[in-house]
Order: C-alpha cells, then sequence, then structure tokens
C-alpha cells in the first residue's frame, strides 16, 4: 500500500553518455502527476569530460527548477563493453554528485525492476515503458517525448513512487540453513 503524502518531488533519471533522460513526478496524497520530463542532449559534446561537466550542470539547474525531494536512478547494467560501462557509470555518478550536493536521498533501480513495476514484465520494451505511462499518467500524444529516455527516466520515478510505504527487508539469507541459524528461537 502507497503511504499518503501531503506532497513529494521525485526527480527519475536515465543515464547515459549521448542522451540522458530525466522525469519529475509530483505526488499529492497518493496520486502521481507528471510535471516534467525531457533529456540531455550530449550529442554535440566530442569530449567525455565535457560531457559530464554538462550533466552536472543540467542535472543541478534541474533540481533548482523542480527542487526534488528524491532521486530515483536507473542502475548501469554490465554489458560487454567496459569502457562503455565505465562510462555510462561516471554519467551516473555525476548526476548522483549533483544530487547529495543539494542533499537529495537517493535510490538507485536496476532496470528489469523499473521495467517490471511499470509493466509487469522485465524484458519491456522502452515503447511498452513509454506506453503504460502515457496511461497510468493520462498522457496526451503531445506530452509524450521524441526521445525515450524521457520516458525512461520518467519511469524510474514512477517506479520510486510504487515503491513508497514498502518495507524495505532488513535482513536477507541465503536458504533454510541461514535462515535457522540467524532465527533459532523461530524454530522448533
Amino acid at each position: 500500500m502507497i503511504q499518503p503524502v501531503k506532497e513529494k518531488i521525485i526527480l527519475g533519471i536515465d543515464p547515459g553518455t549521448t542522451i540522458m533522460g530525466y522525469g519529475v513526478l509530483k505526488i499529492k496524497g497518493t496520486k502521481p502527476e507528471m510535471v516534467a520530463m525531457g533529456i540531455i542532449d550530449l550529442r554535440k559534446f566530442a569530449n567525455h569530460y565535457l560531457k559530464l561537466k554538462h550533466i552536472h550542470e543540467r542535472v543541478l539547474g534541474i533540481i533548482e527548477s523542480y527542487l526534488p525531494d528524491e532521486l530515483a536512478i536507473e542502475a548501469p547494467f554490465f554489458g560487454k563493453n567496459v569502457q562503455s560501462m565505465l562510462k555510462l557509470g561516471r554519467a551516473q555518478g555525476v548526476a548522483m554528485a549533483a544530487a547529495l550536493s543539494r542533499d537529495i536521498p537517493i535510490t538507485e533501480y536496476a532496470p528489469l525492476k523499473i521495467k517490471m513495476a511499470i509493466t509487469g514484465s522485465g524484458r519491456a520494451s522502452k515503447e511498452q515503458v513509454a506506453d503504460m505511462l502515457q496511461r497510468m499518467l493520462h498522457l496526451s500524444k503531445e506530452e509524450m517525448p521524441v526521445f525515450m529516455d524521457a520516458t525512461d527516466g520518467l519511469a524510474a520515478a514512477y517506479c520510486h513512487f510504487l515503491q513508497m510505504g514498502r518495507p524495505v527487508m532488513e535482513k536477507g539469507y541465503n536458504g533454510w540453513k541461514d535462515f535457522i541459524s540467524k532465527n533459532p528461537n523461530r524454530v522448533k
């Protein structure tokens, strides 16, 4: 059950080194509303370090414009190209550092978890995620962006919204033996 809040702003980010997507959700009570979504276009920068500088500046600008209470960011997934993974991790880190510099708490979500939360399938396409968000948030066709990186950023925010009020598992167990050893008083 989603816990009602007076008002909360969630910034969602889909990290990228060419196009970085973002979405901003406002939660009133238990009702989410899309405030903004867009992209940070990094294609004009040839130098990776200039891209990182631009990410930092733009994310700070988005934070100053919408004053989010929390940041939900997609975690990089492991690919075959180590260099691409490293660059993507840097881009994500710079976005996270911008949020941390404004004392905004961060939650990371695996791409599979975000897709599962939005569509019910971890193998959903970007188009399916965008379509579900359009339906759930009652967005018009005109409000839908050209780049689906923006809807992916919004999806991270929406996934975070769906997690509101859910208990966090404090203990993890590696099978029954582990459970029994950590909880001897619960086993007869």
